[in-house]
């Protein structure tokens, strides 16, 4: 299971940037662009006649001239490429959020656009520079085949502009946003719920002493993910018990307490602190952006983001936000039906290793539903998918900790409903919305 959150993690890095994808792209060409004149230059005589006909068959000169052509009017695609895909991230970043960058930044379709573009000048470039005029002392060669290629490669890349454009265009739209995230933290759902539920759990009664040693970090940023595993091992070896202080999502500041430890055989100190500290600190990976790999909390900040900046003065789209809670509430009902992490882990032998800190279910209700709760009552149809949200939560858990926040969501929400001042006959219709959805939950009504 850790494998797959470190396999993650790395896939997650790589996706998230522009470069790794074109500059092995890059590498490939330039071979191709040495390897396939060497090859032409071994097959050129033998070709078939049905073959000789459909490859380059211009002079020395012509050849450059295509090579060229080629290798400018790429240069110039792939400016045009990256200036379209520089505004469409200033777009979402305005009308939606600015954490949604990333989903521009690891679309794999901007990736591969650029590959073609960038791997075609290359391999052009290559190539050029194997094409010979005749001299006295050196006979006219001409790539052929290698040209041939590059004519194909350059059709290629015409093509991949085109659903590029295609592509960008509808990544602009909110919708497609929306259902990217959702996608996104739905993956990440999947993978932490499995490693969860294969977690070694620790039944036991955990008695916590006030003489703690704090492991405090040395960097600031947000913990984007830990390796229990690693934690794990480090208890073991060292017979302690680790106690987690942050969370995969939080902030921690530099000096600050990341964990804790104690010793759990006084007859066996711990001997280099120094180095059970960094060891504990090198389990935690800490950046500077948070990240959907290991934390689902990512994904809802996200969906959040876009229906809060829908519900602002600025932009006015209430539509928008209503489908924002759609999401949400989807994404809400798998996390709280998703494996817990244990709260305490154990090793093979069953012994306490770790103490962890992971959200409850009501922790994610709570998360998810409070910042729209907060700014919605404005807006009477966010206000009605609000409650159908929460009506749905209500089917979908029997968790008595949901049921309280859910109903807390209701309260909260009530109260923000009676002082307002304007349109009287609408807030009545939706406190008595909420009255029916407690009342089918067996709850009082609300005056």
């Amino acid at each position: 299971m850790r494998r797959n959150g470190w396999w993650a993690a790395v896939v997650e890095s790589v996706d998230s940037r522009l470069w790794p994808v074109p500059v092995v792209a890059v590498v490939a060409a330039v071979i191709l662009g040495i390897a396939l004149p060497r090859i032409d230059l071994l097959i050129d005589a033998s070709l078939p006649t049905a073959v000789d006909s459909i490859v380059f068959n211009g002079g020395a000169d012509t050849a450059r001239s295509v090579l060229s052509s080629i290798a400018g009017s790429l240069i110039t695609a792939t400016s045009l490429t990256f200036s379209l895909t520089v505004v469409a991230l200033q777009l979402a970043s305005s009308q939606a959020s600015p954490r949604v960058l990333r989903l521009f930044a690891r679309d794999r379709q901007v990736h591969w656009t650029l590959a073609v573009f960038l791997g075609t000048f290359a391999y052009s470039i290559t190539v050029l520079r194997s094409v010979r005029s005749s001299t006295e002392d050196i006979p006219e060669f001409i790539p052929r085949v290698a040209v041939t290629v590059a004519f194909g490669l350059t059709l290629l890349s015409v093509i991949m502009l085109v659903f590029f454009l295609a592509h960008l265009a509808a990544q602009l739209r909110v919708e497609t946003m929306l259902k990217d995230i959702h996608a996104e933290t739905d993956r990440s759902i999947d993978r932490l719920g499995e490693r969860n539920a294969s977690a070694p759990a620790f039944t036991g009664p955990v008695d916590i002493p006030a003489d703690r040693h704090i492991v405090r970090a040395t960097s600031s940023g947000f913990v984007t993910a830990h390796d229990h595993p690693r934690l794990m091992r480090l208890a073991v070896e060292n017979a302690i018990v680790i106690q987690e202080h942050k969370r995969v999502g939080e902030n921690v500041v530099a000096g600050t307490p990341l964990a804790l430890w104690w010793s759990i055989d006084p007859a066996r100190p711990v001997d280099d602190v120094d180095s059970l500290d960094g060891g504990i600190r090198d389990a935690y990976a800490i950046g500077y952006e948070r990240t959907s790999a290991e934390d689902i909390g990512h994904g809802v900040q996200q969906i959040l983001d876009i229906g809060l900046r829908a519900l602002s003065a600025g932009v006015n789209d209430p539509t928008t936000a209503v489908n924002a809670l759609g999401h949400l509430t989807a994404v809400t009902a798998r996390m709280i039906a998703m494996p817990p992490l244990p709260a305490a882990l154990a090793d093979r032998e069953g012994r306490l290793c770790i103490l962890t800190l992971s959200p409850s279910a009501a922790d994610h209700v709570d998360a998810a539903l409070s910042p729209l709760r907060h700014y919605c009552t404005d807006h009477p149809a966010v206000v009605t998918r609000f409650v159908q949200a929460v009506d749905e939560l209500f089917h979908l858990s029997d968790d008595p900790g949901v049921t309280t926040a859910l109903m807390g969501q209701l309260d909260a929400l009530a109260d923000q409903l009676r002082v307002r001042d304007e349109d009287p006959a609408s807030t009545s219709q939706l406190l008595a919305m909420i009255t029916r959805v407690r009342h089918d939950r067996g709850s009082v009504t609300i005056d």
